[in-house]
């Protein structure tokens, strides 16, 4: 039997990812994303805080479209990181870490986490 020979160098666009391994990678983002943009969501806050006329900016800030959807990517991301880090939790208490059990809680954290951030979309938009 002939000995199939390893690559050197992974590619890793073309590695293909389990769902987990997905949930994993973007848990991983998405929490360096949140980290990336703590100054902004401060800055957002204490213009809201400060005075009423300080809210009144922040209002006008907050209604600019390309900074609503900003927010709901980061409102993405921290839902997801929440959901994904729960899982991440249950998987050390050894509970569901047989592969359908966790290719399902992979496949529970995306849907959850984007139809969390739908709602409270439509809620906010």
């Amino acid at each position: 039997m002939p000995v199939k020979k390893r690559p050197k160098h992974l590619d890793l666009i073309r590695i293909r990812l389990p769902l987990a391994g997905v949930v994993s990678i973007m848990h991983r983002v998405s929490g360096a994303i949140l980290f990336l943009f703590i100054p902004l969501l401060l800055w957002l806050l204490q213009l809201s805080l400060a005075s009423p006329q300080s809210f009144d900016a922040f209002r006008n800030a907050a209604s600019n479209p390309l900074l609503k959807i900003v927010l709901l990517g980061l409102l993405w991301g921290y839902l997801h990181h929440l959901c994904a880090g729960v899982r991440h939790l249950a998987l050390d208490l050894d509970l569901g870490t047989e592969l359908g059990a966790a290719r399902l809680s992979s496949a529970i954290v995306i849907v959850v986490s984007i139809g969390l951030t739908l709602m409270a979309g439509a809620l906010l938009w």
